[in-house]
């Protein structure tokens, strides 16, 4: 076969990975900018923690001089801060803001199961109250405790009516519409009615498309069912990273378009809303995986703005490094395969060559959304470390079936790694190939376990899956018709197979990143289940 066909399959690999990257890093056009400093957000909810702190270590205290920081940057976007406690700092909020002077604070009182705890916020919310009453606008007496099941609703009631009683603000209690619906009765201890809608957190999830619409009709919904006090959206907004929950995916594109149009209808209809929430919180992940934390109209790292005005908005704002990194990765398959060649001189067939192609360009193409993945959804030295590996399985396998589809060698199975060594037909690719195999393998059977066990908060790794089963499955065009199916990738391809149809089905078919990692799932299976202990070439 001639330079020719090799030749061209690569500038069509090139060519693929350009279009699918310029395609998907097409920015959206929206009529308002998500966040303009010349019209201001009317609230955010605001927490200060960073990096390592987290509420959810007792002892995290922020220091004012963090607090100021943050709230005269908030200044320059939004008139008005919701807290949700006075713990590990919180209480310096009111009058830091006051020494920043232009912000407002809806101050929270967080409420639990821990009754000397919640004396103990309610005590300082209404002294901060008296201390502050020109910043300290309304007080929000619990959050979500109903919810949480923390609280009856008699004891809300309660502890309302006591604060009521107590302060000259307005007082309200915050939580999801639903349990407004459940619990009317505490509508009339209320001055105003806080509801959150958060239309990718519903039980029917609603794709993004449609989520200013439906935080339109809920709030029109909950004004016939609650007329005669106002209706404040307490949270509302929309995540900026995290898995898919039936058709509501999680994207920069997608908030930037929730946000803008929400706000937008609040300004046409006169409605008060507050976004949840100002900067990104990593602390969050631990107890709502990756979407937990992307929440916020800036990043947690930089403290940047995600949204500047006037900035095209796109998914992937680096993809002309990704695309030049796929190319590379692209141009590697080829010369490998083709110094492969040189040394052991073969004349491949051209369904070889054309698997190297598929191999060379999947990996390509999906190399920088795998690694945007990595970034974005490891937490922690355990993530970092799962996801790291998955991702270099999925650089090394093109690489080495490049090798072995250009010689007509087959895929190893495991037992040329881990079996007796004297029945092992061993070679450096074989050995190369089938720990990155093995590899891959305990990954993909270790996430399909727990998207079956546990799924509301994992992570779907359909880029970096694909980049290493595509090859995998590709070697299947050299295997030999001979030998005996092995146990051990039996045993893998039942688990990803059985897995594969309970998320489908559990997931719901346009869960379009639930479908791509099942296929993938059912692909690897397929793979392993065709493997044969004597296909070791040596």
């Amino acid at each position: 076969m001639s330079l020719r066909t090799p030749l061209a399959l690569l500038l069509v690999s090139l060519g693929a990975i350009a279009a699918v990257w310029w395609w998907l890093a097409t920015p959206i056009t929206l009529a308002r900018a998500p966040i303009d400093p010349n019209d201001k957000v009317q609230c955010v909810s605001y927490a200060p923690f960073r990096g390592e702190q987290t509420p959810l270590t007792p002892w995290t205290h922020i220091e004012a001089d963090q607090i100021e920081q943050d709230l005269r940057q908030l200044k320059q976007i939004t008139d008005c801060v919701r807290t949700y406690s006075i713990e590990n700092g919180l209480d310096q909020v009111p009058s830091v803001a006051t020494k920043v002077g232009g912000l407002k604070v809806i101050q929270g009182i967080w409420l639990g199961s821990n009754r000397a705890k919640n004396f103990e916020q309610v005590a300082t919310a209404i002294r901060l109250t008296k201390e502050f009453p020109d910043t300290i606008s309304a007080l929000v007496v619990g959050n979500e405790v109903l919810l949480r099941g923390e609280m009856t609703t008699q004891d809300l009631i309660a502890i309302i009516r006591s604060v009521k009683a107590q302060v000259s603000v307005p007082v309200t209690y915050a939580d999801v519409w639903e349990y407004w619906l459940k619990n009317r009765e505490v509508y009339d201890a209320v001055d105003f009615v806080t509801i959150h809608i958060l239309p990718y957190w519903e039980d029917v999830p609603v794709k993004a498309k449609f989520a200013s619409s439906h935080v339109e009709a809920i709030r029109e919904r909950m004004a016939v069912a609650f007329p005669d006090k106002e209706i404040l959206i307490g949270e509302t907004g929309w995540p900026s990273e995290g898995r898919m929950r039936e058709g509501a995916l999680p994207s920069r594109t997608n908030q930037a378009r929730v946000v803008s149009e929400i706000l937008a209808l609040a300004k046409s209809q006169k409605f008060r809303v507050n976004l949840i929430e100002a900067y990104d919180q990593p602390w969050k992940r631990r107890l709502e995986g990756t979407v937990g934390g992307y929440w916020g109209l800036l990043d947690s790292v930089r403290r940047h703005l995600k949204y500047p005005p006037g900035e095209p908005i796109s998914n992937f704002p680096f993809w002309k490094w990704y695309m030049g990194a796929g190319m590379g990765l692209s141009v590697l398959v080829f010369a490998v395969a083709g110094l492969t060649l040189r040394r052991r001189p073969w004349t491949p067939r051209f369904s070889a060559w054309l698997g190297v192609g598929i191999s060379a360009t999947s990996a390509g193409i999906l190399l920088g959304i795998a690694a945007d993945k990595m970034y974005y959804e490891s937490y922690g030295w355990g993530g970092w470390l799962q996801w790291g590996v998955l991702l270099l399985a999925g650089i090394f396998s093109p690489i080495f079936c490049a090798q072995a589809l250009v010689i007509g060698r087959s895929l190893p199975t495991f037992l040329d790694l881990l079996g007796p060594r004297e029945g092992r037909k061993w070679s450096k690719l074989s050995a190369l190939l089938c720990l990155t195999l093995a590899v891959t393998a305990v990954i993909a059977a270790e996430t399909a376990l727990g998207f079956v066990f546990d799924p509301r908060y994992r992570d779907f790794p359909y880029a970096s899956l694909t980049m290493a089963v595509v090859p995998f499955a590709l070697l299947m065009l050299n295997r030999p018709q001979i030998g005996v199916r092995p146990i051990a990738e039996a045993v893998f391809a039942g688990v990803l197979a059985l897995s594969a149809v309970y998320v489908i089905l559990n997931e719901g078919r346009i869960n379009w990143q639930a479908m791509w990692t099942c296929a993938i799932y059912l692909l690897f299976a397929f793979t392993l289940w065709r493997a044969r202990a004597e296909q070791s070439q040596g």
